[in-house]
């Protein structure tokens, strides 16, 4: 289940929710029990390759060698 990330304006703390994305916009009170709260934008870490694994550019599909 997806994390969201909040910040409470009355307050200033952070806090973590977990919910289903199809809730992801509704509000959230913070737990200290205030309701002016605001969702933050998080950030996604994602890895790229790892150990000299061959790149797309080296002739594989799209990389030129496939004439796509």
């Amino acid at each position: 289940m997806p994390r969201y990330e909040f910040r409470c304006r009355a307050c200033g703390d952070t806090f973590e929710v977990n919910r289903p994305m199809a809730q992801a916009g509704e509000p959230a009170s913070c737990p200290q029990g205030h309701a002016d709260t605001v969702k933050l934008l998080s950030t996604v870490a994602v890895a790229g390759r790892v150990g000299g694994a061959p790149a797309p550019s080296d002739g594989g599909c799209c990389g030129g060698g496939c004439g796509c």
